[in-house]
């Protein structure tokens, strides 16, 4: 427990002074060579520019946040003692439920509102209220095939 939290304070630290040391330095065009013009600094220093200790202290305190990150992530992933299952494999069902397969027997009979009729309990529906469905017409007799030459 006490290296989790040492971990996160190193990660805030170095977090913390990235964000610093790139708010620090400089843009490209403002090197040497911007101030003859143009701001093609680009040449002067050739194509990667100068390296100077805002740099380098930069990527020593990013490699130290990827560390740290990398550390966190394997202290995570190793104190829950079970492999694989991911997050669903930690959700327990508790056994005395069982899965609905239907309707349960207690619930509420549903009736139709005061405004909708209703047919009497002993009498079927009328055969008029039911429209009857078209037959379909009889196919054609098929066109006769056009001969081979």
């Amino acid at each position: 427990m006490i290296w989790f939290n040492l971990i996160i304070v190193v990660q805030v630290v170095s977090a913390l002074a990235i964000i610093g040391l790139v708010l620090m330095q400089h843009g490209k065009g403002a090197d040497m060579g911007a101030a003859f013009g143009s701001g093609a600094s680009g040449s002067l220093f050739g194509a990667s520019g100068s390296s100077n200790f805002l740099s380098k202290s930069t990527a020593v305190a990013a490699a130290i946040f990827f560390g740290s990150t990398l550390a966190l992530a394997y202290i995570g992933n190793s104190g829950s003692g079970e492999s694989g299952g991911g997050v669903m494999g930690r959700v327990t069902v508790p056994s005395s439920q069982a899965p609905a397969t239907g309707i349960p027997g207690g619930a509420p009979a549903q009736t139709a509102p005061a405004d909708v009729p209703t047919l009497p309990a002993n009498s079927a529906a009328p055969a008029a209220a039911i429209p009857a469905t078209p037959a379909a017409p009889a196919p054609a007799t098929p066109a006769p095939a056009a001969p081979a030459k």
